[in-house]
Parts: structure tokens; sequence; C-alpha cells
């Protein structure tokens, strides 16, 4: 069978540096003018583009996906990969079931593949042949989460941390949560809370302006050191991952901060060095967990993801299969098209002959008859046409006798 003509060109965490995937990723007003830029490249294009990965699908571009990638996208040649045909859509079902992402299994992909198939919508450079791709990438994805485990359990320290304090709370609706430092751990920490909807966000950090920069996109509140003791007491979880040379919370005030409380205060470590004195450990109403004890859980969770990996590739396949299967009905349909209408102008033509010669006196309306009926003996033809157009070898017998070599 022929292969699809679709042509892949990208870069991802496997081939290229954080500082590389940064000076590529385009996303927003950037994304639109590029899509539109592209229009004229080539018959479709959609960009997959994120902050592991920048990926441009194509199909029939006028220019090498080489070429045109480093024009638009920048001039990083030695990280690039390029795939074509079933490598092309094999590649892009991985993406979107989470097989290739820098986390086995996670889930964000997914929604970025839908909001790349959505931008080039917008942008009208979408056709058959990727819009039917990427349909088909994100049932497969969709597949891959509710057939199997591949995206169960929390496989970063920053989720893990998360992931255990509701574990804990259960709803975190009614809860505060207290987060030390404003980097990037502390920001993916936020994102999961923000996800989980924690009630109140408190944002902790040395440097203020840092720490109200972070606040202000998750909705929480700015603080400084000066304000420790008093976030302590409000606060309900802990969650520690500011960059400093000795521990932040120290077990005196921690014992304060419980005198008189009720409710047990959760905190946890995931900084290093750690950022709250182990002998909170031993406190009555502190319950402290640091990375050794997160990391158990996500090597526990990956290994769990591991083995679903051979069921997803499965999924995977079938996808394949599917779009394969769609792509050859595709031609049949293209190839019908084609032959139907060179037998119309082959019957048109000698119909023509025949009403100006043998059939001269003829009326309009007999003539018109005749078409209908010549035209009902086609549409007969079509099963057998369609079946013909499946089969490679008989399809190309067809174009011959009716298109030409």
């Amino acid at each position: 069978m022929a292969e699809p003509p679709i042509q892949l060109v990208g870069l991802s965490h496997k081939t290229a540096p954080v500082g590389v995937r940064e000076c590529v990723a385009v996303g927003g007003d950037r994304l639109k003018l590029l899509l539109k830029e592209l229009a004229s490249e080539a018959d479709e294009a959609v960009l997959i583009s994120t902050c592991n990965r920048s990926e441009l699908y194509l199909v029939g571009p006028r220019r090498s996906p080489r070429q045109l990638y480093l024009e638009f996208l920048g001039h990083y040649p030695d990280h690039l990969y390029r795939h074509q045909g079933q490598a092309a859509l094999r590649h892009l079902f991985r993406v979107a079931s989470g097989l290739d992402s820098q986390v086995v299994g996670e889930a964000q992909i997914l929604g970025q593949v839908r909001e790349a198939l959505f931008a080039a919508r917008q942008a009208k450079t979408t056709g058959p042949l990727l819009e039917q791709a990427f349909q088909r990438a994100i049932y497969v994805g969709k597949r891959a989460r509710s057939e199997t485990a591949i995206g169960a359990g929390a496989v970063s320290v920053a989720y893990a941390a998360v992931d255990l304090a509701r574990s804990v709370f259960g709803d975190f609706a009614g809860h505060t949560a207290l987060v030390l430092g404003a980097g990037e751990m502390a920001e993916l920490v936020l994102t999961h809370l923000k996800d989980l909807g924690v009630r109140r966000i408190l944002v902790l950090n040395r440097t203020r302006e840092r720490a109200q920069k972070l606040a202000e996109r998750f909705g929480g509140e700015a603080l400084g050191m000066e304000d420790l003791a008093g976030a302590l007491g409000e606060a309900d979880i802990v969650i520690a991952s500011a960059a400093a040379p000795h521990p932040i919370v120290r077990a005196e005030r921690v014992r304060q901060v419980l005198k008189g409380r009720r409710r047990p205060l959760f905190l946890i470590d995931i900084a290093l060095p750690r950022n709250i004195e182990p002998a909170v450990a031993r406190l009555a109403g502190a319950y402290l967990y640091d990375l050794d004890a997160l990391e158990t859980v996500v090597q526990k969770n990956l290994a769990a993801r591991a083995a679903e990996l051979p069921r997803v590739e499965e999924i995977v396949d079938q996808g394949l299969a599917d779009y394969l299967e769609w792509y050859a009905g595709h031609l049949a349909k293209d190839r019908i098209r084609r032959i139907e209408a060179e037998i119309e102008g082959i019957v048109e033509a000698e119909l023509g002959r025949l009403l100006r010669g043998k059939l001269a006196g003829l009326s309009p309306d007999a003539a018109e008859a005749l078409r209908r009926r010549i035209r009902r003996m086609l549409a007969r033809t079509e099963h057998a046409l369609i079946q013909l157009a499946k089969d490679e070898a008989a399809a190309e017998r067809l174009e011959r006798v009716f298109l030409g070599p």
C-alpha cells in the first residue's frame, strides 16, 4: 500500500536541551502567524509546540520540511529528527498516548495535541490527511488512559508531594497550603495544588517580589520570610522547595505553632538541602515527609507504568492500522472520482457525436432521458469501481486504461 504523504520534522527533550527547546517554542499570536505563513508553503500543516517538544507535521510541502523548520522555528539542525509516512503517524500516536513524554504517561500532552489541531483548524492549514491523523491520535491517547494504567500514580516529586497531601486531606477545598520557595519546583507544586482545588494558597520566599509574581499566576498570596510564623499557623499543608543552605523551618518554631492547635500540620520537604529540620517529625501533631519517602512512591509508580507500556503500544498499533484502512478508502475515493470523471467525459463526447450524427433528430427531452439512463447505468458500476480502486494493482491498471500512463 502507498505510504501516507505525511512528513514530520521536530525536536524534543530527547534531542535538545531546555535552552534550545525554549527558543523554538511558539504559542499565542506567534503560533497563529506562523501557521498562516505555512499555509502557502504546504497543503497541510500542524505544529505541536510545548516546553518539551516542537514538531511540525506537513503534507505536500513546497520545500524540504527540514528547511521549513529551520526557517520558521529556529536554526538548530543538529537537534532535529525527521519521520515520514507510517513512521510519522506512529510517532504522533506515541506522543498523544504519553509514550514519548519526559514523564511517561503524563496527561498534559493529550490536551496539547488537541490544542495543536484546533490552532491549525483556525488557521485553515489542516486537510483530510492531518485532520484524520490528529483525530486518531487524540482517540489513541484517550484509549491509552482509559484502558491502561499508563497515567496512574504520581511520577514526579512535585506531583507526589501534592498527591500525598491529598491522600491525607481528601478534599483540598477547605484547606490552606503554604509553599516555601518560588523556583521551578514551587511552580510545579502550585500547578498541581491549583488543579486539585486547594482553597487558599500562600507563597513565601526570601525575595517577596518573586513570591508576588508566582502568587499572582495562581491566585495566591505572597509573603516574605518575616511572615513565616504566621503562615505556619494558618497552613494545613506546608510544601517546602526553597533554595536555602540550611533549614528554614526549625522544630522550635513548629512547636510554638502547634501549641493550642487542634488540627495537625502536614509538612512535605522536597528541597535539597532540606528546608525543614528533621526533628519536626518527632513533634505531636506534625507529620513530616522528605524526598526519600516521595522517591519511593515515584519509583513504585514508574515501575507500574512501565508494565503498561506493551498494552499502550498495542493501542498505538491499532490506531495506525485504522488510519491506514481509512487512507486506503481515501485513495480509492480519489481514484474513483478521477475515473468516473474520465468515463463521464468519454460518454458525453460520444453522446455528443451521436446527437450530431445518427441521433441528430432526437428531441431535447429524449436526449436528456438518454443521458439520465446512461448515468444510472454508470452508477451501477460504482461498487465494482470501489473494490477495484482498493486493490493497488487493479487500480493502477484502471488508471492506465482511463487516465493514461
